[in-house]
């Protein structure tokens, strides 16, 4: 079995010298290097090809060495490197903000909910506790607020580079999150996914209820869906692309054959060990061998 290590530059070009730096750190630890370096993207992104699999360990020095000059760096196996189905959380992935701390905002209530909404992502709080805490405090919200704030939520850089480049290989695109639905489904149409999962809302009136309902799309969920795919698709979890930053990804990052923390919550950094901290979501492309294009 052969993997591929792909460097990406961010703000400062990827230069041969990272990349022959890279290759005596792999020959040191013990990772024979079969092919090699590869330009994917000139002074962009660059392949080497080795011949087993870096550790977490391995992985975690590289990114230190590499982190001054923002460099990423991801493996994938090199026999399943382009991927059939991506799935993807929305906030702070997708989206560049927290959807119900932006809806939040809008009522006076931002600091209230965001607090919550940090120590959910960061695993200090169950996320159903956290779910239900933050609907009570956004009871009364109208549904033209909901409308404001779906408007006014921006793509995270490379959204759409990710999106078209996954579909242009014929991949499968899913928002999966536990946001709710009014949001992944606008989300889901901007960008241009297959298929959207998340929450619903309570509504009643034309407003929220502040209640929250059953069945609640958490982590375990998100893994779920992941299995579901790959049983519907006849494809194993190898071929799955996951992408998300908070703790309730975890499981599904660490199921797929690429699991991703795309800029991740210290619990996420801990616990997968391909991480885009520096770049934008199109690293996600280039780890499979693809060049993003406008």
């Amino acid at each position: 079995m052969r993997f591929v290590l792909t460097l990406i530059a961010s703000d400062h070009p990827l230069t041969p010298a990272h990349l022959a730096g890279v290759m005596r750190y792999c020959d040191s630890q013990g990772l024979p290097v079969t092919a090699g370096p590869r330009w994917l993207d000139q002074h962009k992104a660059a392949d080497i090809l080795l011949q087993q699999r870096p550790n977490p360990d391995h992985m975690r020095t590289l990114r230190e060495a590499l982190m001054t000059d923002r460099i990423d760096v991801l493996v994938v196996n090199a026999e399943t490197r382009r991927k059939k189905i991506m799935l993807a959380d929305m906030d702070s992935t997708i989206i560049t903000g927290e959807t119900l701390d932006d809806l939040a905002a809008l009522v006076g209530k931002h600091d209230e909910v965001a607090a919550i909404t940090a120590a959910a992502m960061n695993g200090t709080i169950g996320f159903r506790e956290a779910l239900e805490q933050r609907m009570a405090l956004l009871a009364g919200v109208s549904e033209f607020q909901l409308h404001q704030t779906l408007n006014a939520m921006q793509l995270s850089p490379g959204a759409e580079y990710l999106v078209a480049g996954m579909r242009q290989i014929g991949a499968i695109t899913v928002l999966v999150s536990s946001g709710f639905t009014f949001f992944t489904g606008g989300i889901s149409q901007r960008v241009g996914f297959t298929q959207h999962h998340g929450n619903v809302l309570d509504m009643q009136d034309g407003a929220l209820t502040g209640r929250i309902l059953d069945p609640v799309l958490d982590k375990a969920a998100k893994l779920h869906f992941l299995n579901h795919y790959v049983e519907q698709l006849g494809i194993t979890a190898d071929d799955v692309l996951a992408i998300g930053d908070g703790s309730n990804d975890i499981p599904m990052l660490q199921a797929a054959g690429l699991g991703i923390g795309y800029h991740p919550k210290q619990a996420v950094a801990e616990a997968v060990d391909n991480l885009i901290l520096h770049g934008d979501l199109s690293a996600a492309l280039y780890a499979q061998g693809l060049i993003p294009r406008a």
